[in-house]
């Protein structure tokens, strides 16, 4: 059996704004380190990591650092598992981007907006793809015994995991939660994906807020 462990990149300065980070290089906050720190001692003591993947957007990238340093698996980087790309919208207020702009807002649009794009961005059903293709290629390089770790983002985590539970991408995106440095595990066995752990935090709630 496969087990892959999907965590969401430590907290950011826009973050805390609510900007839309999109593929912006945002380093980690103060907090942002610590939480990732958290996240690897955390997978350190419950599992025996074999590889480590991350997006290789800097957010990501510093997150699956301190991974790294306490599975001592040296992380490689893939573009499928960036956060969408928001376009000219990168950088702006999150609330005012879709307040102002009905088509890319679920809760407006509704299933309209999945194919919405922002200018020079992806849609949500492009995410989906790229997403679900850097899984398979997990799945594909993975043995029946590995467990593998990704570091990735918000969105990407939401799609997927809707995937995985058979969610159509509206209510993947509108019901998923998935906290910075919120952990999840997924266990495959025969091509079939089960999760078994979502958007866990315990190991958080002893970091200064």
């Amino acid at each position: 059996m496969t087990t892959v462990l999907l965590a969401r990149h430590g907290e950011t300065t826009w973050n805390r704004e609510g900007r839309l980070q999109g593929w912006a290089p945002t380093p980690l906050t103060d907090r942002g380190h610590e939480q990732a720190r958290a996240l690897a001692a955390a997978v350190a003591d419950d599992y025996d990591v074999d590889r480590v993947l991350a997006s290789d957007l800097r957010r990501a990238r510093q997150t699956a650092a301190h991974l790294a340093d306490h599975v001592g698996h040296d992380p490689a980087f893939e573009s499928a598992w960036r956060e969408r790309d928001f376009g000219r919208y990168q950088g702006l207020p999150c609330e005012a981007v879709f307040e102002e702009h009905d088509r890319l807002s679920l809760s407006r649009a509704g299933r309209a907006a999945v194919d919405a794009r922002p200018e020079s961005g992806e849609s949500l059903r492009d995410v989906r793809e790229r997403v679900l293709s850097g899984w398979e290629r997990v799945l594909a390089e993975s043995g029946p015994d590995e467990t593998v770790a990704v570091v990735s983002h918000g969105g990407p985590l939401h799609l997927l995991l809707g995937a995985v539970e058979d969610r159509g991408v509206v209510d993947a995106i509108v019901e998923g939660e998935q906290h910075n440095c919120g952990l999840n595990e997924l266990r495959v066995a025969d091509g079939e994906a089960r999760l078994v752990a979502e958007n866990r935090t315990e190991f958080l709630d002893a970091l200064s807020a």
